[in-house]
């Protein structure tokens, strides 16, 4: 079941140094570009993940999260939900923290792969909302 309780989500973010942003696009006015570019106005190492970009904001950006070849905390997925449980498995195969699905991405059966391998999932949140309502 995902994880819906502030104090548990404010563990998350407060814990986390390492964020991939799936969907990151430079594109202006799009939000997966806006918030990678505030988590890492906000201290995180954000990476940003989409194989149409060589770089988002100055960030390099890579193809896939099995590209990345360092830790990732979370996995924060601007994707449609029909496009979710590929990343998933990628999130599991490199032993990602948490997957992070933003509004309105809501995939049950991705969630429950993600929790079943041992990560923790967040579902229909934006990450830049709950990091200022609950950490900044």
């Amino acid at each position: 079941m995902p994880i819906k309780d502030d104090a548990s989500i404010r563990e998350i973010l407060k814990n986390a140094k390492s964020i991939a942003v799936v969907g990151a696009s430079p594109k202006p006015g799009r939000d997966s570009g806006t918030i990678a570019d505030y988590l890492a106005r906000k201290g995180f190492t954000v990476i940003p993940v989409n194989p149409a970009y060589a770089d988002v904001f100055g960030m390099k950006c890579f193809p896939d999260l099995t590209s990345i070849g360092s830790p990732v905390d979370i996995v924060d997925i601007f994707r449609r939900p029909d496009e979710v449980m590929p990343i998933v498995e990628e999130a599991v195969k490199i032993r990602a923290g948490t997957v992070w699905m933003q509004l309105d991405v809501v995939h049950e059966e991705a969630a429950r792969r993600a929790e079943e391998a041992g990560l923790n999932v967040v579902m229909d949140r934006c990450i830049a909302v709950e990091y200022r309502r609950l950490v900044q």
